[in-house]
């Protein structure tokens, strides 16, 4: 099989999302920091780059964020033919890799939130190149994780309180407001 590598823009402009042709992981993991991505072949050989500042990793996709010195018209070539090359070379992203469903665990309420998250918000936030986890619901209140792109995106603060919120409080009544868990 012949690997392609094509390149989208994020909202966030310090990442940008290389696709590929082929399914990467079930799921998603996230490099936030060199250190983080020790157990991670692929991301290990990234972060050896030292304009790439993190590495997420999801379905068909790995998103890299790059330092704020680095310019993409003189790196974006370079990570295509290296994340060609990784993935033709089936580079592990994570050493201890099994795959499972994911799990939901809580009330009833939590169950609802997770479930929606998982099916409706999750596909969205991929195609923008990040990830989103649940934290906790508490008193009407519904803690997330944002990753990848996401992370420190200036438009993050809009899709959570535009999108996300409004999409849970119409689906579960009980939510009164979204809030995101800085990393």
């Amino acid at each position: 099989m012949t690997i392609n590598v094509y390149t989208e823009q994020t909202p966030n402009p310090a990442t940008m999302k290389f696709m590929v042709n082929k399914l990467l992981i079930n799921g998603s993991e996230d490099f936030a920091t060199k250190e983080s991505a020790e157990h991670s072949p692929f991301a290990k050989e990234l972060f050896k780059f030292n304009f790439v500042n993190g590495v997420f990793f999801a379905s068909n996709f790995v998103t890299i964020t790059k330092t704020e010195d680095a310019e993409w018209a003189d790196i974006e070539a370079l990570l295509k033919d290296f994340v060609k090359g990784a993935v033709e070379s089936e580079y592990k992203i994570k050493e201890d890799s099994n795959a499972e469903a994911p799990a939901f665990e809580g009330s009833d309420i939590e169950i609802k939130i997770q479930q929606i998250l998982h099916d409706y918000v999750r596909p969205a936030v991929e195609q923008d190149g990040g990830a989103i986890s649940y934290k906790s619901f508490d008193e009407g209140v519904v803690t997330v994780e944002l990753r990848g792109s996401c992370s420190g995106c200036p438009s993050s603060t809009i899709t959570l309180k535009s999108g996300i919120q409004n999409l849970l409080q119409r689906m579960v009544p009980e939510v009164k407001e979204v809030v995101s868990e800085a990393l």
